[in-house]
């Protein structure tokens, strides 16, 4: 099968994605696939069928992710695509391609645009619809309807950057300041006071001009993937200092991560059914992840959902697959059948 790794593109989030493609691209040749790793934004100057490499080339791919965000600017005075967030044949070789799996974090990737652009070509591609893309990556929304249908999530409000002064005068602390719609904590900061609270303002706003802001709850911090409608076990984020940010997520070593987790069954159950009613609330597709906050009450807050979940080394999806006997490769395998059966 001729397959399409599609990573990178125009997001904070563009050496994550660089490094689930990397991993998800071997994986795919070492299971008998022709892979060509592309990048959405930079793209490719021309198209051939022997741009498709299988395990017989010796070919590797490998990328590190670096313990700060990308310099985005400097991309794009180098790729220079004018407005444009897909790169030269981007949509030309994935119609080359029986399927496309999406290996992107943020953005374009998992904000819908891509997979409803997919969807008027007639590609196949992994992961939730556009719909659901749009439903989850959007926090704020994502909480709504979360609300709507019962499942506990922090308080929160919305604002616009343009418009806060008069909306900002009754902020409590401890909050969490974060972009509306980005993911991997880019721009997310946990606020103490005034003054940090202004700083973390300006933090968020270099990514969007929408931002969430939320009452901090202080807890442990699970994640739970989603696999063709069953929750995998669950996994226990520990940081070994601070919060999970950018750099504790994706530097070894930087966090403990316990799974299972060392919780009692009736917590396991409970979090499992939260997390698969979240699931079908945003309409999430084949595989997603959820997270959540067990505040010292024992109760269960919903953090976000996670549409393309991070298939990095460090990555939560695919050690609790693991856990489960369920090897990289095959994750890999199973996600791609998915897509072309759906």
């Amino acid at each position: 099968m001729k397959v399409v790794v599609l990573a990178g593109g125009l997001s904070p989030e563009r050496d994550v994605s660089l490094a689930s493609g990397s991993l998800i691209a071997n994986a795919l040749m070492e299971n008998g696939h022709k892979v060509f790793l592309l990048d959405l934004y930079k793209g490719i100057a021309s198209i051939s069928d022997d741009l498709f490499v299988d395990s017989t080339s010796n070919k590797r791919f490998e990328y590190k992710v670096e313990n700060t965000e990308p310099d985005l600017e400097a991309l794009k005075r180098e790729v220079n695509n004018g407005d444009s967030l897909i790169g030269k044949n981007v949509i030309e070789l994935c119609l080359n391609a029986d399927v496309v799996f999406l290996a992107l974090h943020g953005d374009i990737g998992e904000n819908g645009k891509l997979q409803a652009l997919f969807d008027c070509y007639g590609i196949k591609y992994t992961g939730s619809s556009y719909t659901a893309s749009l439903l989850a990556m959007d926090k704020d929304i994502a909480k709504k309807l979360m609300v709507y249908n019962n499942i506990k999530t922090a308080n929160w409000k919305l604002v616009n950057i343009k418009e806060h002064d008069e909306n900002l005068n009754d902020i409590e602390f401890p909050c969490v300041v974060k972009p509306c719609s980005c993911g991997s904590s880019v721009g997310v900061s946990i606020v103490k006071n005034k003054g940090e609270f202004l700083e973390a303002i300006e933090s968020a706003k270099k990514y969007e001009e929408n931002i969430l802001i939320e009452k901090m709850i202080k807890g442990r911090e699970f994640s739970i993937g989603i696999l063709e409608g069953e929750a995998l076990p669950i996994i226990e984020i520990i940081p070994k200092e601070g919060f999970y940010d950018y750099k504790n997520k994706y530097q070894a070593g930087f966090t403990k991560e316990v799974c299972p987790a060392e919780i009692d069954e009736a917590t396991t159950k409970m979090l499992q059914d939260i997390a698969k009613k979240v699931h079908n609330a945003l309409r999430l597709g084949s595989y997603a992840r959820i997270d959540f906050i067990l505040d010292e009450a024992g109760e269960a807050f919903c953090l976000e959902a996670n549409t393309l979940p991070g298939m990095t080394p460090t990555s939560l999806l695919p050690q609790e697959a693991r856990a489960i006997g369920i090897s990289y490769n095959e994750l890999c395998e199973r996600i791609l059948n998915l897509a072309l059966n759906k």
